[in-house]
């Protein structure tokens, strides 16, 4: 990434539509309640996300969700996501994303895509429906540990089947910051970044962060208009 020809990075940018594979249709009411909860239209291909960025001389990190087990729906491959990040390497990094759940197969993909060079890792335990201290995720957080690699984890509230019955049986309590406190004291040389202002945890995601120097928190996903008065105060002093 040429960063001098760079105003800013963004770490924190979703892959939608895949330009390689057609858009897979299950859990379609999941999709058509996140439009309407973030007020968007259709989503981009990742190629025309990537444009957008480079319109905007602003440099951007983009994942993949793996959410095959949680909600069935196949997801866009991780080596798309890479190879774009090669072809675009002016303006993008890719980080990979693998369900927990997924066990030794999901750790041998994790170290293929160390070995093909990812930079980094991207959780959504609302949406993968798992608690990040569980410790099925922690041979994953040993190799990407080992690896000296960035992991992201969704925090607090999400858009993903908010107003649906039932919350499209997504439940929000593993995306509580206070679980990555264990992670975070686990493997305390891998840097954690807590996604989104974490209402209504805020001071949970505040305090891991004060407490855990190698926990960040990225502020993606809200209008700074939103951002908890805390958040404001602690970001201009003790973060």
């Amino acid at each position: 990434m040429k960063t001098e020809d760079l105003i800013a990075i963004d770490v924190h940018t979703h892959a939608e539509i895949s330009c390689r594979q057609p858009e897979d249709d299950y859990a379609q009411e999941i999709e058509e309640q996140k439009k309407k909860y973030f007020k968007s239209g259709n989503p981009p291909t990742i190629q025309e996300t990537v444009e957008y960025y480079r319109s905007q001389k602003i440099g951007l990190v983009m994942f993949t969700v793996d959410t095959e087990f949680e909600i069935g729906r196949r997801r866009i491959p991780n080596e798309e996501v890479l190879d774009a990040a090669r072809e675009n390497s002016d303006i993008m990094m890719a980080f990979g994303s693998v369900d927990p759940h997924k066990g030794k197969m999901g750790l041998r993909e994790v170290k293929k895509l160390i070995a093909e060079g990812i930079s980094g890792f991207k959780f959504h335990p609302t949406c993968q429906g798992f608690y990040p201290n569980d410790r099925m995720a922690y041979p994953l957080y040993e190799a990407m540990a080992e690896a000296k690699l960035p992991v992201i984890f969704h925090s607090g509230h999400s858009g993903m089947g908010s107003g649906l019955r039932g919350g499209g049986g997504l439940r929000l309590k593993y995306s509580n910051p206070m679980h990555l406190d264990d992670v975070a004291a686990d493997f305390p040389d891998m840097t954690i970044i807590i996604a989104h202002p974490s209402w209504p945890w805020q001071d949970e995601a505040l305090s891991v962060c004060l407490h855990k120097p190698n926990v960040y928190i990225d502020l993606s996903g809200w209008s700074p208009k939103y951002f908890p008065p805390q958040l404001i105060h602690y970001a201009n002093t003790q973060l």
